[in-house]
């Protein structure tokens, strides 16, 4: 914070403390505490980045179906992951529907 004066000069020695007399907190702080809130931004926009990209690409389609066998068919034996995926790949082939390719 800079005390300005009725000059319109600016104080620096004053700067150092808040408009209710408390020192605050000095600028390394202050950078430290802007560059963790943009880090954990970041961050945090990758994960919704990767989870979104995860899920249009169908990365967790065989855990989905395994929960839903042992929810709808328990007493079947579910498809090994390698079968699941022959078999997604291969209908999908066979109904192309909306996709790109």
């Amino acid at each position: 914070m800079r005390a300005v004066h009725n000059s319109g000069r600016v104080d620096v020695a004053e700067a150092e403390t808040t408009d209710s007399g408390r020192p605050g907190p000095d600028l390394p702080e202050l950078c430290r505490r802007a560059v963790g809130a943009v880090a954990h931004a970041a961050a945090r926009a990758a994960r919704g980045v990767r989870w979104y990209m995860s899920g249009l690409m169908g990365d967790g389609a065989y855990d989905v179906y395994l929960a839903h066998q042992r929810r709808t068919h328990p007493e079947a034996e579910p498809l090994t992951e390698r079968q699941f995926w022959r078999q997604k790949m291969d209908d999908q082939d066979r109904n192309p529907g909306a996709r790109c390719c």
